[in-house]
């Protein structure tokens, strides 16, 4: 049966209509907030998928370019592959979602938002990860929710929550919070270096507004929610896991986990599980789950130790970072290059510098943002963790891990009219135990400030862990966490900024949320370790950006224009502006204001360049001296093109100081003269004269 629900959030009206469309999905809301139109469906397969150790959720946001009354561009007049907007988005709503469900579930569950329609006001992110949750809590499938989640911007010092699209462009904050009932679950911001504690109080208001939206989805529920169906566990026996103590006791388990180096622990690991499978050769059922079992283990061992005994893995202290390395200038011939280790996390940022022309072109439902500067790619071959397959592109993680990198670092880059670039970075994984993401941000800083970008200050990113115990105050929050400490962990809470303040924060948890004193240490520990990491290593390698760019990367002039005069220099059909880059080699973007980029590697034709457009768009006078040719003659006089596309007439008369029968006496088309502007003529031509150039021009 059709019912609606409706909430004021914001300012706006959120409006949930259950049982109108999708009655065949497990779960389904048509979520309306304004004018913003999102259908949110939940569905799960009836039995588990055979042969995995993980739940399988796939999340997807689909946007639809009719929600904005677009045609997809390109050949193909159908929507392609999701947009890196719609991934990113999909990676937001799926790590609040994904730890309230069993652990010991291995149905595939489907969660798809489809963008219908798009009101500016209404941000059609919010609608979609409220209607995931919805639709998950009201279908039958197993789900300890309910789970809300609101986004606060920040101008002139005020939170504004779920702002729009407008005023997203000018706000110091874009933060994303996702609550359950009692705590935060995810945390997703970029930041225009917002202090440590005013990021607090950001978060924990967005929690204040989730509450509300979690009453208003409890009354949904109360009224229209299915019943949990039942589902075969795949939880480890604890006979399976008596058994293993017996053979492998929980002090060589340890021995096995503790080490520093990767490669031996997993060595360690992969003797004693053969030892396993070798003692249960008869028995199928426990040799189909021992890899989750000594995964338990593992788990167990690791987090008994950090939690009890404050002993971690590698032996560090639980405030200690890794061993820190940095270098800039390995790469030769690149624009600029930095490396930056962490322990046996090894990162190597490469940066790129283009015309503007280059800037990346957006085709998605955001009418404000169409082109991007500033790219961030992060690549993660698998011989960094040393492994084998082949490459297949980048998947969710590595376009969400670029992202993360993307969003930390724009805050402090030099605006296009201080450094009219676009500039790409490549983060390749060299090596891989934990928080590439933020040595990313490490190595791209000093990669961009190598390549003589003026950043404005040097950015750095760190990331801490959490295990916890039986209750709330039971916990140990970890500095710079490896690989092991993430797995067998709670919490992955990365954050990146200045000395002055916070630029970006992703937080992943596996657990039912954080409390305020977590989430409060996470971001002082971060702090006390962004500021060593730059203090000590990072502006000791590079303490600012280079003066001048790479000598192997383009150099640019950039001169202003009168707008109205665009078309003189592009030609009719183009004619000038080519004939301007054919002669001189350069490359010449033109924006809409006027400003006029000229892109090369020869300073000499960048300066003809810009002395051909400066001559075009002048408005000349009587007195001007110019050399330019012949292109034209007539009998009454020759024509002089003194700058593409522009010519001059001298009169007869003027041409010499006697007195001439023929222009050909004189002058052939193709010859050099230098003339003197006589203003314009009764036709409105630039008039020009050879006789009355004085001798010493």
């Amino acid at each position: 049966m059709y019912k609606s629900y409706s909430m004021e959030l914001a300012g706006r009206t959120l409006t949930v209509d259950v049982g109108r469309v999708a009655k065949q999905a497990n779960g389904a809301a048509l979520m309306h907030y304004g004018d913003t139109t999102v259908l949110s469906t939940a569905t799960a397969s009836k039995e588990p998928r055979e042969g995995i150790d993980f739940f399988p959720l796939s999340v997807e946001y689909e946007e639809k370019m009719y929600a904005v009354g677009k045609i997809p561009g390109g050949f193909n007049k159908r929507e392609g592959k999701a947009s890196e907007h719609a991934i990113l988005t999909s990676r937001v709503i799926d790590r609040p979602m994904r730890p309230l469900f069993p652990k010991d579930y291995r149905n595939d569950v489907t969660l798809v938002n489809m963008v219908m329609s798009v009101d500016p006001e209404c941000n059609p992110e919010i609608p979609a990860m409220l209607g995931s949750a919805i639709a998950t809590c009201i279908s039958d499938i197993p789900f300890d929710g309910p789970c809300a989640t609101t986004q606060v911007g920040l101008i002139d010092g005020e939170f504004v929550i779920n702002p729009s699209l407008a005023q997203k462009e000018i706000s110091d904050l874009q933060l994303t919070v996702a609550s359950t009932r009692e705590k935060v679950i995810m945390i997703e911001a970029g930041a225009n270096e917002v202090p440590e504690d005013k990021m607090i109080e950001a978060i924990y208001k967005a929690h204040e507004v989730n509450q509300e939206i979690i009453r208003f989805i409890d009354k949904i529920v109360a009224d229209c929610g299915k019943e949990k169906h039942l589902y075969a566990s795949c939880a480890v026996p604890e006979e399976l896991f008596a058994a293993i103590r017996e053979i492998v006791p929980p002090e060589e388990m340890e021995e096995a986990v503790f080490t520093d180096d990767k490669q031996t622990r997993e060595e360690n690991i992969r003797e004693i599980t053969a030892r396993l499978q070798e003692k249960f050769a008869d028995n199928e059922e426990w040799l189909n789950v021992l890899g989750e079992a000594v995964y338990q283990y593992q788990k167990k061992t690791v987090r008994k130790m950090i939690l009890k005994d404050h002993k971690r893995p590698d032996g560090r202290k639980i405030t200690e970072i890794r061993p820190l390395a940095a270098e800039v200038d390995l790469i030769p011939r690149v624009h600029g290059s930095a490396m930056f280790t962490r322990g046996q996390t090894q990162i190597c940022t490469v940066t790129t510098l283009a015309p503007l022309s280059e800037a990346q072109r957006l085709d998605g439902l955001d009418e404000f943002e169409t082109s991007k500067r500033y790219m961030h790619h992060y690549n993660f071959p698998s011989y960094s963790v040393g492994e084998t397959k082949p490459s297949r592109g980048p998947g969710r993680r590595e376009i969400g891990h670029g992202a993360l990198a993307e969003r930390a670092l724009v805050p402090v880059l030099p605006s296009a009219e201080e450094f009219p670039y676009a500039i790409r970075t490549v983060s390749e994984t060299f090596e891989s135990n934990g928080s590439t993401s933020q040595a990313s941000i490490c190595a791209s800083t000093m990669s961009l400030m190598a390549a003589g970008v003026p950043i404005r200050k040097p950015v750095a990113g760190i990331s801490c862990g959490l295990v916890t115990g039986a209750t709330d105050d039971d916990y140990i929050v970890l500095t710079d966490i490896q690989g092991l400490e993430d797995f067998f962990g709670d919490m992955d809470f990365k954050v990146a900024g200045t000395h002055e303040g916070i630029t970006a924060i992703q937080m992943d948890i596996k657990i039912h949320g954080l409390t305020r004193p977590i989430v409060e240490e996470a971001i002082r520990r971060t702090k006390e370790a962004r500021e060593y990491i730059l203090t000590e290593v990072m502006e000791k390698c590079i303490a600012e950006p280079r003066n001048n760019v790479n000598k192997y990367a383009p150099k640019i002039i950039q001169i202003q224009i009168d707008p109205q005069k665009i078309g003189d220099v592009v030609g009719q059909r183009g004619k000038t502006i080519n004939a301007i880059i054919e002669r001189t080699g350069v490359q010449i973007d033109i924006s809409d204001e006027g400003a006029v980029s000229i892109c090369g590697v020869d300073q000499r034709g960048m300066d003809e360049a810009a002395h051909m457009i400066e001559m075009i768009t002048t408005d000349f006078e009587a007195g001007q001296l110019f050399t330019g040719k012949v292109v034209s003659i007539k009998e009454f006089g020759a024509f002089v093109e003194f700058a593409p596309g522009k010519e001059g007439m001298v009169h007869i008369s003027k041409i010499a100081k006697e007195r001439i029968d023929k222009v050909e006496d004189v002058l052939s088309i193709g010859d050099e003269v230098k003339v003197i502007c006589l203003g314009k003529d009764k036709m409105g031509r630039i008039s020009f004269s050879m006789k009355d150039v004085p001798e010493e021009a």
